[in-house]
């Protein structure tokens, strides 16, 4: 098992995961819930960050190129920006939702 992740935010943390894992690609979360018992996320950092692992050692390259693509794909979505078809709001490329009146932005 090899560690290809570590971030403290966990909806970040499964997004990645799921990424991994709809590639075919299985994944382990060590200390996912280190921190939800008492909510010590929102007092300070973390004591131990969540950390993205891939089973199988052979999968760890593929892993690593996988969430750089993704993630340069987040960069390029944030800085291109998208009106919203509701209220014609301008939106970063890489919201869902409006950031002004809720709707769907595509």
């Amino acid at each position: 098992m090899k560690e290809v992740y570590r971030e403290p935010d966990s909806v970040r943390m499964g997004l990645y995961r799921s990424v991994l894992e709809s590639r075919g690609i299985a994944t382990h979360v060590e200390h996912e819930h280190e921190n939800d018992a008492l909510g010590l996320q929102r007092l300070g950092p973390p004591r131990l960050e969540p950390v993205l692992c891939v089973i199988d050692d052979a999968d760890y390259e593929t892993a690593l190129a996988i969430l750089r693509e993704h993630q340069a794909g987040d960069e390029e979505k944030s800085r291109e920006e998208v009106a919203c078809a509701a209220c014609g709001e301008m939106n970063p490329g890489n919201f869902e939702i409006c950031w002004s009146c809720g709707e769907a932005v595509r």
